[in-house]
């Protein structure tokens, strides 16, 4: 039930990101366009259009970045249409602008991997950076995404309070591990959580390319 519900919300972010980007942006880049050509019709008869048009193309730039940002936050699929180095930067400012502690990103940009194994990485480090600013009590937070010989290893480490694996932190947190197992299931990659009382935890993706005889 929790799958479904989750999966259902994230088809609704993906046609509501369609619509601010497809039909919102693509609105508010024609009335610029328009106002462009406002400005060259009129400017030799009402000079001071050029100071008002400008400002106002200013605001629709405003506004046309802050439907772009809501759009890569309501589409799931942010991996494949940016990538995953940009997805993770994003992701990572987000959670930085909510987090009172640091939070670095470390990402070297000659990790390959396809699209699926991509987007789970970016679902389970989501969720580890949810549990680990709402729940850990951190006062810093790693990510850091690094290649192997066979693929990459992904780890969001933080220095919070941690707890004991066998007794599953409050609800919010257990249905946040629930979560990630599935997106590391589905994907075909490992899922490793660590977590010591008062030391903090750390939940490490490993992803292993499929090397053929």
């Amino acid at each position: 039930m929790l799958i479904a519900m989750v999966t259902s919300r994230e088809q609704d972010g993906a046609r509501a990101a369609r619509v601010l980007h497809d039909e919102v942006g693509q609105v508010l880049s024609a009335v610029g366009l328009q106002l462009d050509v406002l400005r060259m019709d009129f400017q030799a008869r009402v000079p001071e259009i050029t100071a008002r048009t400008a400002e106002i193309q200013e605001m629709l730039e405003r506004a046309m970045t802050q439907v772009r940002g809501l759009s890569y936050e309501l589409n799931p699929a942010i991996v494949e249409r940016a990538g995953l180095q940009f997805a993770m930067e994003r992701l990572c400012s987000k959670y930085r602008d909510q987090f009172k502690g640091t939070l670095r990103l470390t990402y070297d940009h000659s990790i390959r991997a396809p699209f699926t194994v991509g987007n789970a990485i970016y679902k389970i480090c989501e969720l580890a950076l949810d549990n680990a600013v709402a729940h850990s009590v951190a006062t810093q937070i790693e990510v850091v995404a690094r290649p192997s010989a066979r693929g990459a290893t992904v780890e969001v480490r933080d220095n919070g309070k941690g707890f004991n694996t066998e007794n599953l932190p409050p609800e919010s947190s257990g249905m946040g591990l629930m979560l990630m197992a599935h997106h590391a299931l589905q994907a075909g990659v490992q899922r490793k959580l660590k977590s010591v009382p008062g030391k903090g935890t750390t939940v490490k993706i490993i992803y292993r390319t499929t090397v053929k005889p």
